[in-house]
């Protein structure tokens, strides 16, 4: 294993992999949303995209093999296992200070967009945009009538989804910090980004 980052409940973090290096990402209690993003290590312009994989593999959630593309439509990312229910949203953007506002919290409440700043920061990278992520272990369910239902992640402790890194990239998860809507199960807990050697 060439790197693994243990993230904190409600907190960021990053691995660089190389082109065919395998990322994992690991939900260590069970029921832990992440927010996962990459960014090419060539051109941070370029990164995972959420809105343009879903037409790129005709699904709403990625199933292994399916590529994750960039916003230059080309594969960063290919999920390679899940143990997981396989439940990964990519309908919903990154939490952010103005939906914890809107929600009603306290000025100052942790969120996906931020974390995603401060680790890209830690590591000389400013983005210009906060991209949609694919959001792991989120179970978002569209409805009959064309509304959204999301449910507590049901994953389990230890459940995995990895991914073959496609370009050199920094891949960066948030564990998501929101707990006023119930998208986590039993509280926010400390996710596993890991990075094995290739």
């Amino acid at each position: 294993m060439a790197e693994t980052v243990r993230i904190r409940g409600g907190e960021g973090g990053a691995v660089a992999a190389l082109a065919g290096q395998v990322v994992r990402v690991t939900d260590v209690a069970g029921g832990q949303v992440g927010d996962l993003f990459a960014f090419s290590a060539a051109d941070p312009g370029e990164y995972a995209s959420a809105e343009h994989t879903r037409p790129g593999i005709g699904k709403l959630f990625p199933r292994p093999g399916d590529p994750v593309l960039t916003n230059r439509r080309r594969p960063i990312l290919t999920v390679v296992e899940d143990t997981s229910p396989g439940r990964h949203d990519m309908l919903y953007a990154a939490c952010d200070p103005a939906r914890y506002a809107s929600l009603g919290a306290a000025p100052g409440h942790r969120s996906c967009a931020v974390n995603l700043l401060e680790t890209l920061r830690a590591h000389g990278v400013v983005p210009v945009t906060v991209p949609q992520p694919l959001n792991v272990f989120m179970d978002v369910r569209p409805q009959p009538d064309g509304t959204l239902a999301s449910y507590p992640a049901s994953s389990a402790p230890g459940d995995f989804i990895a991914f073959r890194a496609e370009l050199d990239c920094l891949v960066v998860l948030s564990s998501c910090p929101m707990d006023i809507r119930p998208i986590s199960a039993g509280g926010i807990t400390p996710l596993e980004l890991a990075v094995l050697a290739g």
